[in-house]
């Protein structure tokens, strides 16, 4: 729960106007795999940054997504 916390000073919630309008898109890219997962794809596709998930869903929607090993890594660096 530490690190969570201190991801706060970098992770920013977005306001549904951000990303409200990517919606018809992002279900269009996931509904098959997880249709919950729109939002999270639609705040991606609105702010252009990848998905941070350890399941297989994001896969193939056009956004990078990246595992928790692969964030490890990228901030161990």
């Amino acid at each position: 729960m530490a690190v969570l916390d201190e991801l706060k000073s970098i992770v920013q919630p977005l306001e549904l106007g951000v990303y409200e309008g990517m919606r018809t898109q992002a279900l269009q890219r996931i509904a098959k795999r997880d249709a919950d997962d729109w939002p999270v794809l639609a705040c991606a596709m609105a702010v252009g940054c990848p998905v941070w998930a350890e399941d297989a869903d994001f896969f193939g929607t056009g956004v990078a997504t990246w595992t928790s090993d692969r964030v490890e890594l990228y901030l161990a660096g």
